[in-house]
């Protein structure tokens, strides 16, 4: 945390090109691995994770280190770049692109199963991609970032009576879809 503030602080006033590297480096497996749970695109992946950082970069100066810490500003900020990934029109047309002719069939049982299970994560993707940002980032930072309810209140600033609500209501949708309820 000191190190981060260290960093931040080198970028901010002296423009540091090679703090900013470090503080990319320190971080960017962990936020290529969370994005990619979410795309499972290689080149997705990297492009957004590169996104992210440029994002983080040019916005620096809006880190407020009494709000949260770097580490919980930098995901809020991959969150929201996910949720404008799902919204855009690149992700709808690279989705209609995609057919079951290209995939590669090794095991013919292995591959009905993976099909099966890529379609479920596919439904439960556009059922959260039709909710409000909120519960988006809720979702994603809950089921791909593995984080705690009282995590993900920091992350998005909101009582985490709130974010334990709403995520349960977009399990409840997802069921609905499911006709699991």
């Amino acid at each position: 945390m000191d190190k981060d503030l260290r960093l931040i602080k080198k970028i901010i006033k002296k423009n540091d090109k090679e703090s900013a590297n470090e503080l990319i480096s320190i971080y960017y497996k962990e936020v290529y691995v969370y994005v990619y749970k979410q795309v499972s695109d290689k080149e997705t992946s990297l492009d957004l994770t590169q996104e992210i950082f440029i994002s983080v970069l040019k916005s620096i100066h809006n880190f407020d280190k009494g709000k949260s810490s770097f580490r919980t500003w930098l995901y809020k900020i991959s969150t929201n770049k996910l949720v404008d990934y799902y919204r855009s029109k690149s992700y709808r047309y690279s989705s209609m692109q995609e057919s079951i002719e290209e995939k590669e069939i090794s095991d013919k049982d292995d591959f009905v199963v993976n099909l099966e299970q890529k379609e479920d994560v596919d439904k439960i993707q556009q059922v959260v991609n039709k909710l409000d940002t909120q519960y988006q980032e809720i979702f994603r930072l809950k089921i791909f970032l593995e984080a705690t309810f009282l995590e993900i209140s920091e992350i998005l600033q909101i009582p985490e009576s709130t974010v334990k609500t709403k995520y349960y209501s977009i399990i409840k949708r997802v069921k609905k879809e499911f006709n699991i309820i």
